[in-house]
């Protein structure tokens, strides 16, 4: 947890000493506010002036007040510096998980990583806020009311130290029963969290096989764990409220009772009683708030470390020396290249070798698992090869900034991600200086022209992930993104299986024409969309088992072969 105090700013400290020096005024005011009272029952004891009972009463006043200023001074500022924090914690989390490479992210989980970016946060905004009340406040009264107390009756003294070790024991006691829970919780909230989000994201499957019931059931599984963990620690918690009103009833009554027997011999001791009753109260709920703090901190440090565990991984990702002038443009060279999953058995690359010159066409084809898309997010590093290299530019991708690398590519998913905001900024995403020409005519190139048909055109709102367009309309909304990025290298994963084939050929015909230049990596099932490449790759379980154009491999690529029958006819194959 104090990690995270590193984040605060040099005047966000100064703060700090201000809040601090507000509570010892507070503490101070509470603490002679039952030495007034007791002052005002000496005078009325005494049967004194009623001009000095009013004093009193408006010191009294005067302490109320400074009781009032402080504690909205402290609820103020610290809300402040608190929030302050966790907003730069937050920011801190999300910066490093953007910074991640896909091995980082599945060792988390997107769940978890939602978990530890939300609720992590939340539960340790709480326990700062409940050290930064109470961790001075609670200390010092305790130990300034004792002092009190003994000074006032030593005697009776021994009730408050028998309290405190009753309240102690039983805080103790629900410390170790509760304490143990809290990482628990946090690991099944992960849980529910990632069952909530497979169901939501995975939606239409669950329908189209009336699988509701079978989703049902297993949220109510975690859901009910929780339920059962949460339910456990509230009812363990919930016997600190009566337990200390047990302590505090029995010690006003220990109080009223040794009073009483003592007034025997001394009545003026009954006027000291309230003060000293005030003073108890004081202790017993300054040990009880370090008592909740004991409790609480533990949770704090649970979520405090799942903060840290993300904030101190480092991304496999690292960025080269950068400062790199390429003497090539448009170049990729994979050299004899190898690719392992972290955690895998076995490489899903094996031995790819291939070279791509500026502005040529390369295609990949092959059977559903033969790693095409593996294949291709290797280029702007979205994994690492495991063994060999892969060059851009002449340039081995390791030795680039990444951001530098990522600036050269223009990079299109099969599933078509947008994002909320109108079309036209989903279509600056790639380029946020574009003109709004340049926007219009990456919508002509990628045969995007519906948006002017929809409820304010360029100014359409997409929603979340673009759920309020069609898949095909997703992806030519996604191809004109990195069409008004103007990158020296496309890449197409499957981008174009969601298009008829009649869009499908004017778009790539539309593209070619603008885009000479730039070399184009597509991924493809379609033996329609990649006839005219400059180079076919076919892969068959991580194996390069053809390379060449679509002629040849007809005559030389048995896999090529079936897949091209399995489509088109061999009159249409020959055209």
């Amino acid at each position: 947890m104090i990690r995270q105090l590193k984040y605060l700013k040099w005047w966000e400290w100064l703060m700090v000493v201000l809040i601090m020096g507000l509570l010892v005024c507070q503490v101070i005011c509470n603490l002679y506010l039952p030495e007034a009272m007791a002052e005002i029952g000496q005078l009325l004891y005494a049967s004194a002036d009623m001009s000095q009972i009013w004093m009193v009463g408006l010191k009294m006043l005067g302490y109320v007040f400074g009781i009032l200023i402080c504690t909205i001074g402290v609820s103020f500022l610290s809300s402040i510096v608190i929030t302050n924090l966790m907003a730069r914690v937050r920011q801190k989390v999300f910066v490093k998980v953007n910074d991640f490479s896909m091995g980082e992210i599945n060792h988390f989980s997107i769940a978890s990583l939602i978990t530890r970016s939300t609720n992590d946060i939340t539960q340790l905004q709480q326990v700062f806020s409940l050290i930064l009340t109470f961790g001075i406040t609670a200390p010092l009264t305790a130990v300034l009311a004792i002092i009190k107390v003994v000074n006032l009756s030593s005697s009776l003294s021994y009730v408050n130290v028998v309290s405190v070790l009753v309240l102690i024991a039983l805080v103790s006691i629900i410390m170790l029963i509760a304490v143990p829970k809290f990482k628990k919780i946090q690991k099944i909230t992960d849980q529910v969290n990632l069952v909530t989000r497979e169901n939501l994201t995975g939606l239409k499957v669950v329908r189209a096989y009336s699988a509701e019931k079978f989703q049902e059931a297993k949220f109510e599984k975690v859901n009910e764990h929780l339920t059962r963990t949460e339910r456990f620690v509230q009812r363990v918690m919930a016997l600190i409220d009566p337990g200390m009103t047990l302590v505090m009833s029995g010690t006003s009554l220990a109080i009223v009772w040794l009073t009483a027997y003592i007034s025997g011999n001394d009545p003026a001791a009954i006027v000291n009683m309230g003060e000293f009753t005030q003073y108890s109260v004081q202790i017993i709920f300054s040990f009880l708030a370090l008592s909740m703090i004991f409790m609480f901190v533990p949770r704090g440090i649970v979520s405090a470390k799942r903060i840290n565990e993300i904030l101190k991984t480092e991304s496999s990702l690292l960025d080269g020396e950068g400062n790199i002038i390429p003497e090539e443009k448009g170049t990729i060279v994979f050299d004899n290249v190898s690719f392992r999953y972290p955690g895998a058995d076995e490489c899903v690359l094996k031995n790819i070798s291939f070279t791509v010159k500026q502005g040529q066409t390369i295609a990949f084809i092959g059977s559903t698992g033969s790693g095409k898309s593996t294949l291709i997010n290797l280029i702007p590093r979205f994994y690492d090869v495991t063994e060999g290299n892969i060059y851009v530019d002449g340039i081995n991708v390791k030795d680039y900034k990444l951001h530098d690398l990522h600036d050269k590519i223009g990079y299109v998913p099969q599933k078509g991600s947008l994002f909320r905001g109108t079309v036209t900024e989903n279509i600056r995403y790639g380029n946020e200086n574009a003109t709004i020409e340049q926007v219009k005519e990456a919508l002509d190139i990628s045969q995007a022209n519906f948006v002017y048909e929809l409820d304010g055109g360029l100014d359409y709102q997409i929603s979340q992930g673009g759920k309020n367009v069609s898949g095909g309309q997703r992806q030519r909304l996604s191809i004109a993104r990195a069409i008004v990025k103007n990158p020296e290298i496309f890449i197409f994963d499957d981008s174009f299986s969601a298009l008829d084939y009649k869009t499908d050929k004017t778009l790539r015909m539309k593209l070619n024409k603008k885009t000479k230049n730039v070399t184009k990596v597509i991924v493809a099932q379609r033996i329609g969309t990649i006839m005219n490449a400059d180079q076919i790759i076919v892969l068959d379980e991580g194996n390069m088992v053809g390379k060449g154009k679509h002629k040849d491999l007809l005559k030389n690529c048995q896999v090529y072969k079936e897949i091209a029958l399995s489509q088109l006819s061999e009159e249409e194959l020959k055209k």
